[in-house]
């Protein structure tokens, strides 16, 4: 069984509610129908025809959260007539279990209201992205899975943030992927020091945070990709370290590496590749504005687990 399979059937054994605020997007409701077909999620779309009834305990508790930074009662109404202010209210109102956008509205247009509403959970610094890369080598990370950050949201993290991102993408391998051992590589153009530069700097300050973190995490870097990832390099280039070689959870050192790096595994390799956002108190993913009702519903399922 392949992993979106088996993420299915996690988000089947404990069903959970998932609001869609683009509720009158064709794909969007075909995907709705799907989920509640095959009880992979409760969905909730949130359209024309949906009787927004908790609109004024909903405006009223955004005002709450947001008065300090100056939002009006009129302003809080106006926005929980918005369905993205409405999803996102159900959520932090715990009427929803999740959150999924994307086909209409761009990432920023999700994540806005999210950090706003949801905000960070506890001791999180950042929202970031994982991708969760499924690789016909089964030889690699977890028989071929791996789970690599932050390929989506943050272009040019500081070492702090590359510090909680690495923490948030062990968390989304054990939530999402049935890690039972999270390996972390750091990765950069150097492994050990054999390269000095201050990006390099910047990745070796980062496994130091991260250390501080998370001290039971396996964890290490910096290392280039193919020491952590073949055993016999690693044994040359990274003796005695408990990830290298058997890394399966990879922290690029910025966006441009980590995209290049995964449309390089799916274009090439021809790797599966399934994006998640990760950091928040409760679970909102982002999809492709080109995305097909498949996306739709396997995002739904990956966002179901995630509230698990």
């Amino acid at each position: 069984m392949g992993l979106i399979d088996t993420i299915r059937a996690k988000a089947k054994a404990n069903r959970k509610t998932i609001v869609l605020p683009e509720g009158d997007e064709p794909r969007t409701i075909a995907a709705a129908e799907i989920l509640a077909r095959e009880g992979i999620a409760t969905p909730i779309l949130l359209n024309g025809s949906y009787a927004y009834a908790k609109a004024a305990e909903y405006a009223a508790a955004l005002h709450d959260l947001r008065k300090a930074k100056g939002l009006t009662e009129a302003q809080a109404a106006e926005l929980v007539a918005d369905p993205m202010y409405y999803g996102m209210m159900m959520v932090k109102m715990g009427d929803a279990d999740g959150l999924v956008s994307g086909a209409v509205h761009s990432t920023g247009d999700m994540l806005r209201p999210a950090l706003q509403i949801i905000k960070t959970r506890p001791g999180m610094k950042l929202v970031s992205s994982s991708m969760l890369v499924e690789c016909a080598n089964r030889q690699i990370g977890q028989n071929g899975l791996l789970v690599c950050a932050d390929c989506v949201v943050n272009p040019c993290p500081t070492a702090e943030e590359l510090a909680h991102i690495a923490v948030a993408a062990a968390e989304t391998a054990r939530t999402l992927c049935d890690v039972d051992e999270p390996r972390v590589a750091l990765l950069s153009f150097s492994t050990k020091g054999s390269a000095r530069h201050d990006l390099v700097t910047k990745v070796q300050q980062a496994v130091e945070i991260a250390h501080g973190l998370a001290p039971s995490l396996l964890l290490d870097g910096e290392m280039q990709m193919d020491a952590a990832l073949v055993p016999e390099v690693a044994a040359i280039k990274c003796k005695g370290s408990p990830v290298a070689g058997r890394a399966n959870v990879l922290i690029f050192p910025d966006l441009q590496s980590g995209n290049i790096g995964y449309k390089t595994a799916q274009r090439i390799g021809g790797a599966n590749c399934f994006a998640v956002l990760q950091g928040l108190a409760s679970p909102c993913n982002d999809l492709s504005r080109g995305c097909s009702v498949e996306d739709i519903v396997n995002t739904v399922a990956m966002t179901a687990v995630q509230a698990q």
